[in-house]
């Protein structure tokens, strides 16, 4: 059953923007945003959770409000984001359960893990929306994605059983052997794949990875039925996210969750300088992403 209920409605809608599309800054990242705050390991070591918690803020201050919400993790900026009133009171606030990294079973495939101690209630009582679960799927080697899809079931039960909004994201990787080309060609399959495992697990909300191409965005579509699909940056650059929103938007998805796409150049631990990078970069890239979906919703 993918109808969502009317809490769970209410959780989708405070995370659409007028035009009733999604449309959220993610900053759920930890070990890819220390990368971007330095290129030496050691002083990546030394980046600690409160600073991280310190860009999040700032991304979500200067982003977030005219998105209408944003992802973070549990463990850097929440709750500190809404107890310091860091939030406005209209931004939604979803909370990713995903730790940072993954786990490999014994012939290499990725093992999705979670944040320790992070269930619906949990969510609930940081002030969350709703929550965040991605899992990694190769939808079409079925014994890579057991582990998976057992968690990822138990956290679609555990949020029912709270009656709270619930978003589901998957990604795809290369396995062993298998060159960049080859995983590049095999992506729309891949994630039509993954999109059924999602679907016949639950998920009533999908984030996914851009298809490929303007026909498996169409494919997609059909086969999430009723159930809405956004579009996540996945680290490329603006002007590529740009047109994979346009092509997602135009064939049937719902919406927008951009992270590195917006910010990645934008952030440093000086703080006056992430400031002015995410009004004078930032803030226009968000800008131009919401042309788009108000462009296509008007349609």
């Amino acid at each position: 059953m993918t109808a969502m209920t009317t809490a769970e409605r209410r959780g989708y809608q405070q995370i659409c923007g007028d035009e009733g599309a999604m449309l959220v800054v993610a900053c759920d990242q930890r070990g890819s945003m220390r990368s971007l705050l330095s290129d030496d390991p050691e002083a990546r070591k030394r980046i600690s959770n409160d600073d991280l918690g310190l860009v999040k803020m700032d991304i979500a201050q200067y982003l977030a409000r005219d998105a209408g919400c944003v992802l973070l993790d549990p463990v850097c900026a929440v709750p500190g984001i809404v107890d310091q009133g860091v939030l406005h009171r209209s931004t939604g606030l979803l909370i990713g359960l995903d730790a940072s990294g993954w786990d490999t079973s014994p012939v290499g495939y990725r093992v999705s893990t979670l944040v320790e101690g992070v269930t619906a209630r949990r969510v609930r009582e940081l002030g969350g929306t709703g929550g965040k679960i991605m899992v990694y799927f190769r939808s079409d080697r079925p014994e890579a994605n057991r582990e998976n899809l057992e968690t990822l079931r138990r956290i679609v039960e555990d949020f029912a059983a709270e009656d709270l909004l619930l978003v589901v994201e998957f990604l795809t990787y290369a396995v062993e052997g298998e060159t960049p080309e080859e995983h590049k060609a095999k992506v729309p399959e891949l994630i039509l794949g993954g999109t059924r495992l999602c679907l016949d697990a639950g998920a009533k909300v999908l984030k996914i990875p851009y298809p490929g191409t303007p026909e498996a965005c169409a494919a997609v579509t059909e086969m999430a039925g009723d159930v809405p699909w956004a579009v996540l940056s996945a680290g490329v650059d603006h002007a590529t996210f740009l047109g994979q929103v346009e092509a997602a938007m135009a064939n049937g998805a719902n919406g927008v969750i951009a992270g590195r796409s917006l910010w990645k150049d934008c952030i440093s631990l000086d703080r006056e300088e992430t400031r002015r990078r995410l009004t004078d970069v930032a803030v226009p890239r968000l800008n131009e992403i919401k042309a788009v979906i108000a462009r296509h919703r008007a349609a």
